[in-house]
């Protein structure tokens, strides 16, 4: 932050007959910390009271910092939520599937899901989103969703053997 320090130095106009005291702005930095905490969002703002440029006569602005996030290469965040989606194939869509994840503390989770996955299925676990702000001992959920892989061709073989397996009695 530019502050004024007296300054002796000889005068311009007429050189070695006069000295002048001035005050030049000089800079003095201060470390600001933040501390970030769990699970704010993007656009949360932290502002630092008049810690922004001086000027004589002025008082200082604040300084304010806005929250940015960057994607994930995993998970995409839904307020407090958190969403992630995986391929599985057609037969594990409709036999049964075990999600692996590694949350972004680093825990492994399994998720078995017993259910028939269709393609807008979602599996929802409780308490593995984002922590709320307001109360970090809270957090919001974990949301599954699916990419189901179709097989592209299938054998005439296979098509009559699904077609007994699934046709309703």
């Amino acid at each position: 932050m530019p502050r004024c320090m007296p300054r002796q130095h000889r005068c311009a106009v007429c050189p070695g007959k006069k000295l002048h005291i001035c005050r030049r702005p000089t800079t003095v930095e201060e470390i600001l910390t933040i501390d970030i905490k769990p699970g704010w969002k993007k656009g949360t703002k932290i502002t630092f009271p008049e810690k922004g440029n001086e000027q004589r006569g002025v008082i200082p602005s604040d300084l304010v910092f806005i929250i940015d996030e960057k994607p994930h290469s995993v998970f995409k965040r839904d307020g407090n939520d958190l969403i992630v989606t995986q391929k599985i194939s057609l037969v594990e869509a409709l036999t049964g599937y075990t999600a692996q994840l590694t949350t972004l503390d680093g825990r492994n989770l399994t998720v078995p899901i017993n259910n028939i996955i269709s393609p807008t299925y979602e599996e929802v676990v409780k308490g593995e989103g984002m922590p709320i702000p307001k109360d970090p001992s809270k957090k919001g959920n974990l949301r599954i969703k699916f990419n189901i892989k179709f097989p592209t061709k299938l054998t005439a073989e296979q098509k009559t053997g699904i077609k007994r397996l699934i046709a309703s009695p």
